[in-house]
């Protein structure tokens, strides 16, 4: 049986890979919607080889759409994603509105699938995109050896702000290079040729709200008793979220062992020094799925320490194709009894 799918801002970064995605992993969809504000109206947006007009999300009717997939932003998402559950749909929602919800999960499929029958409201929420990466690496470390705490630097991609950072990198790199004045409108200050150590807004402890996300996503997702420390930059790369993770264990693992897990783990390729690689950037892993782990060592300052560079495509796992995978999680163990 195929399903009928909504795609709540097809024509953002994010709604275009959800559809490349789905049509990549052959998603079990009768019919595809695609929906925007009403400004994109009558846009064409490709799915596979068809092209799908977009309709209109104010006034779009959900009853009958099995599944949505949302990426609109916060605010439409608190209006629509509603909506769209009380007509009956399940929806799975990118944007940051629903996450810390009591009674709504908060599913990295790799990581903790069981929570997917706990949409209480209908809906269920997909991680922050620096969140995903780093709880699919630490999974495995903590089902072993038990974490404690987690120190971790970020490198993120303007792509994670949207298309008008990705264009403001690309005028400003442009811009220098032809002796103009850089002129910040998307981020704080100048990007280009920069590191911008703020993502998100400030709170009154002096922590940005990316930085908060990451440690009450990593706790609601894997276990509240991890102590977390999260530092997030932007940097001036297109695609794909760089991080430096230090992580302390309750019993001890080796690199060696660590490396072990990994390999045996879904979602995750490593890449160690006895290979011709040795490490992976963000250009490199642009257009995969998997969370890259490399730089993998001891951390010998604490005891049952280990330090490691992970790298992920931050459109694709840190984003669309995580909503998928919840989609299809949700097909397996939910959709599929009912029918």
């Amino acid at each position: 049986m195929g399903y009928k799918v909504a795609v709540v801002g097809a024509t953002g970064n994010v709604g275009h890979e959800i559809l490349s995605i789905l049509d990549e992993r052959n998603f079990p969809a009768d019919d595809v919607i695609a929906l925007a504000s009403s400004r994109s109206v009558g846009r064409e947006v490709s799915y596979g080889d068809k092209d799908l007009k977009v309709q209109d999300l104010a006034t779009f009717d959900f009853k009958g759409v099995d599944i949505v997939l949302s990426s609109p932003g916060a605010k439409v998402s608190a209006e629509y994603s509603p909506k769209a559950a009380k007509a009956g749909a399940i929806v799975i929602d990118n944007t940051s509105h629903w996450r810390m919800d009591p009674d709504v999960p908060l599913i990295v499929p790799e990581v903790n699938p069981e929570a997917v029958h706990e949409a209480k409201k209908g809906i269920i929420a997909n991680p922050n995109c620096s969140t995903i990466q780093m709880v699919v690496a630490l999974k495995p470390l903590h089902e072993a050896a038990g974490i404690k705490r987690v120190v971790v630097s970020t490198y993120q991609s303007v792509s994670g702000s949207g298309k008008e950072a990705m264009d403001e990198l690309f005028n400003q790199t442009k811009g220098i290079y032809m002796n103009e004045q850089a002129k910040p409108a998307v981020y704080p200050k100048q990007i280009a040729f920069n590191v911008i150590p703020q993502i998100d807004v400030f709170m009154d402890d002096g922590m940005t709200k990316e930085e908060w996300k990451m440690v009450v996503e990593t706790k609601k997702i894997m276990d509240k008793s991890i102590k977390v420390c999260a530092n997030c930059v932007r940097v001036p790369v297109f695609i794909g979220h760089s991080e430096m993770v230090n992580v302390e264990l309750e019993r001890e693992l080796s690199p060696a062992e660590a490396k072990k897990l990994w390999r045996e783990s879904p979602g995750v390729t490593v890449i160690d020094l006895e290979t011709d690689i040795e490490y992976v950037t963000p250009h490199e892993i642009q257009g995969e799925d998997d969370v890259y782990v490399s730089r993998i060592r001891e951390d010998v300052t604490v005891e049952n320490g280990l330090n490691f560079w992970c790298a992920s495509d931050n459109l694709r796992k840190g984003a669309a194709l995580n909503t998928v995978q919840i989609a299809e999680l949700l097909i397996k163990e939910v959709l599929s009894n009912k029918n």
